[in-house]
C-alpha cells in the first residue's frame, strides 16, 4: 500500500491560482449573507419535505441531537451520506468524557463540579471560551442521563483510566470516562446489518470492553490478563447461549441511540448526502440532500444541525489547513467524512476554529488501514526515534501531544516523520502487539509495505529504516541505563500516572522501562494518524453556529467533529472526541 500523503486535487484553482473555496469564503464572511442551494447554482430539488429539525450525519453528535429533539415533541429526520449509521463512533473504542456523570458518582469517583472546572480550564487554556467548557461540563452529566431514560444504553466506568493529565489540578488519576455496557444488538432487528462495522473487530466468541485491552495485553505475563481473557469468553459464551448478538464500544454506542430513534420515530435515511444549506430571509430553513440520484429540499421548521463529521478523507482540506506532510491514509475516521457540512456552513459565513488540528496518534500504515498505537508504545522494552535515531518524547504521553511533537520537530535536519518505534524480541515474547499474540510472526505483508523492519542488531535494523547506526546504538544504550534505574531523565516517562495505565505492572523498579536486549530487533514506521479532524464551524455554548464577527447564523447548529473542538488543541481523557459530541449535539437540539 501506498502510504504517502496524498496530493489533493487543484482542479479547483481560478486563473489567479486562488481556490474556488478561498474566494467563496472570503465572499460569504465579506457579506456575512446566507446564501442557498438555488443561489449557489445548483440544480433545483425535486420535491419539498417538511419537518421540525434536520440533523446532518448520523456519528454520536447527530443521533444524540435527533433523539433530544425528537423526545421534545419534534419531528426529526437524519440525513445519513454512507450506507450505513453511526459514523466514526461506532468504529470507535466509545470512550465517553463527561465529569460528574451519575455513572461515576454511583461508582464511589469523587468528582466534583470544581474540580471539573479546573482540570478543564487547564488542559484547554485560553483557546476556547470559558462559556463552552462551562456549558459542556454543566450539560454533559444531565445528557448522560437523557440517553439512559430514552435508550437502551447503559454505561461503566473505565476504573483506572486515568485523566490525560491526572497532575493538573482537578485531575482524576483513576479517571473520569465511561463507556457503553454490552447491548443485544438483536434489538434493532434488520436495522443492525446498516451498523457501520468497528475498526478492529472482537474476536469471535468474546465480549470485550475497552477497559479490557490493558488487560488482554499483557495476558501472556500477567495472571490479570488471563483473568479478564477468561471473563471476555465467559460473557461471550453466556450471550451466545441467550440467543443474543452481545454490541460493546462504539457499536453498542450506534446500536442503542439507533435503538432509542426507533422507538421515538425518527427516520435515518442512509445514502442521502448533504448538497447545501437552504436560507430564507437569512435563516437557515433546512438542507438540499441527495436522494436516490435527485435532489430534495428538506424544509425545517426548527433548525439544522449540522453533526457530519470532519474533513478526514478530504485531501485537498487537509493540504490547505493542515500541516505537511498529512493525507488521508492515515486516518482511522469514516471514510465518508469529508467535510461537507464543515463546507456547507461556511458557504453560509460560518467562521471556522481549529482547522490545523486532529485527534492525532501515532500510527503505523499497515497494508489495508492504518493501526492507531495506543499499548504498544508505552509498554517497557520500545523506544520511539526520529530520523537521526534519537529519542525525541515521552513515549507514553497522550497521543496527541507525541504528533504534536513530531510535527512541531519535524525539519530536513532532523526529521520526525515518520519516526520509528523500536522493539527487541523480549518485548515480542510477552505482549499482544495490534492483533498479533506474543511469540507469532508479524505477516509478511507488514515487512513488504515497508511499515515494519526487523533485524539481528541494532546497526543492522538502523541501516534498514535510513538512520545513523551509532546514533540509535548510542540511544538504546542510554534508554537501557534508564530502564534499570527506573529513571527517565531525559523524557520522564513513567512519572505520570498517565503513562503507567498501558505498562505492565510486574516489570521493576518502572512499569513503562524495559531494556532492548534479545535480538532479533523491531522496527514501525510511525506516522501522524488520528481519529478524525477537530475543527470545524466555531459554534457558541448552546451550539449555534457562529460568523466571524461573532454574530448567530440563525437556524443553524453544529456538534461533533463539524464544530471546533471544546478540548482546543489539546485532550482531557479518554473519550474526550465523543463526550463533547454528544453533549453538544444535546444543547443544540434543547435550544430549537
Amino acid at each position: 500500500m501506498d502510504t504517502s500523503p496524498q496530493t489533493p486535487d487543484r482542479t479547483d484553482l481560478t486563473p489567479d491560482g486562488q481556490s474556488r473555496r478561498a474566494l467563496l469564503r472570503g465572499a460569504a464572511l465579506a457579506g456575512g449573507i446566507l446564501v442557498s442551494g438555488a443561489a449557489l447554482g445548483r440544480a433545483p430539488a425535486h420535491a419539498d419535505v417538511e419537518v421540525d429539525v434536520v440533523v446532518v450525519g448520523s456519528g454520536a453528535a447527530g443521533m444524540t441531537a435527533a433523539l433530544t429533539a425528537a423526545r421534545r415533541g419534534l419531528q426529526v429526520v437524519v440525513v445519513e451520506k454512507a450506507p450505513t449509521f453511526g459514523g466514526s463512533a461506532a468504529r470507535s473504542g466509545a470512550g465517553i468524557w463527561i465529569p460528574c456523570n451519575e455513572v461515576i458518582l454511583a461508582a464511589g469517583v469523587p468528582d466534583t463540579p470544581a474540580k471539573a472546572a479546573s482540570y478543564l480550564a487547564r488542559v484547554v487554556g485560553d483557546t476556547v471560551p470559558v462559556e463552552r467548557q462551562r456549558a459542556f461540563l454543566s450539560a454533559g452529566p444531565a445528557m448522560i442521563s437523557f440517553v439512559m431514560r430514552n435508550s437502551p444504553l447503559r454505561f461503566r466506568w473505565m476504573e483506572g483510566y486515568s485523566d490525560y493529565y491526572p497532575e493538573f489540578p482537578g485531575g482524576m488519576p483513576n479517571g473520569r470516562s465511561i463507556e457503553p455496557d454490552q447491548l443485544d444488538g438483536n434489538i434493532l432487528g434488520a436495522e443492525l446489518t446498516r451498523l457501520n462495522p468497528p475498526y478492529i473487530p472482537t474476536p469471535a466468541g468474546l465480549v470485550v470492553f475497552s477497559a479490557d485491552y490493558k488487560w488482554l495485553t499483557l495476558s501472556a505475563v500477567n495472571p490479570k490478563g488471563l483473568e479478564v481473557s477468561a471473563a471476555c469468553l465467559l460473557r461471550g459464551t453466556e450471550a451466545a447461549l441467550r440467543g443474543e448478538k452481545p454490541l460493546t464500544m462504539g457499536q453498542a454506542l450506534a446500536a442503542g441511540l439507533r435503538a432509542g430513534l426507533l422507538a421515538a420515530g425518527v427516520p435515518v435515511w442512509l445514502n442521502t448526502p448533504l448538497v447545501d444549506l437552504h436560507a430564507e430571509a437569512g435563516r437557515v430553513t433546512g438542507v438540499v440532500a441527495s436522494r436516490g440520484g435527485q435532489q430534495t429540499l428538506v424544509r425545517a421548521r426548527r433548525g439544522v444541525i449540522i453533526g457530519s463529521g470532519g474533513f478526514e478523507h478530504s485531501a485537498a482540506m487537509r493540504a490547505e489547513f493542515q500541516r505537511q506532510p498529512i493525507g488521508t491514509s492515515w486516518t482511522v475516521g469514516a471514510k465518508e467524512n469529508t467535510g461537507d457540512g464543515i463546507e456547507a456552513g461556511e458557504r453560509a459565513g460560518a467562521a471556522l476554529d481549529l482547522m490545523d488540528d486532529a485527534w492525532w496518534g501515532p500510527s503505523i500504515p499497515l497494508p489495508g488501514q492504518p493501526y492507531f498505537c495506543l499499548a504498544e508504545r508505552t509498554l517497557p522494552g520500545c523506544i520511539l526515534v526520529n530520523g537521526n535515531g534519537v529519542r525525541f518524547v515521552n513515549e507514553g504521553a497522550p497521543y496527541s501531544d507525541v504528533v504534536h511533537v513530531m510535527y512541531d520537530r519535524n525539519t530536513p535536519a532532523a526529521p520526525h516523520i515518520p519516526s520509528w518505534l523500536i522493539v527487541d524480541q523480549n518485548y515480542r515474547n510477552r505482549y499482544l502487539f495490534k492483533d498479533i499474540a506474543p511469540l507469532l510472526p508479524f505477516p509478511d505483508a507488514w515487512y513488504q509495505s515497508g511499515a515494519v523492519h526487523k533485524a539481528w542488531t541494532i546497526e543492522q535494523l538502523a541501516q534498514r529504516i535510513g538512520v545513523p547506526a551509532a546514533a540509535l546504538r548510542g540511544t538504546v544504550t542510554r534508554f537501557n541505563g534508564f530502564a534499570l534505574t527506573g529513571r527517565d531523565t531525559d523524557f520522564r516517562r513513567g512519572d505520570s500516572v498517565y503513562d503507567r495505565y498501558y505498562a505492565d505492572p510486574l516489570v521493576r523498579p518502572n512499569p513503562c522501562l524495559a531494556p532492548l536486549w534479545l535480538p532479533p530487533f523491531y522496527a514501525f514506521k510511525i506516522v501522524p494518524g488520528d481519529l478524525g479532524t477537530k475543527g470545524g464551524m466555531r459554534t457558541d455554548a448552546r451550539a449555534r453556529v457562529l460568523r466571524a464577527d461573532g454574530s448567530v447564523i440563525p437556524g443553524l447548529y453544529a456538534a461533533g467533529n463539524a464544530s471546533g473542538a471544546v478540548m482546543g488543541h489539546s485532550y482531557a481523557g479518554s473519550g474526550s472526541t465523543i463526550g463533547p459530541a454528544m453533549t453538544f449535539g444535546y444543547l443544540a437540539a434543547m435550544d430549537l
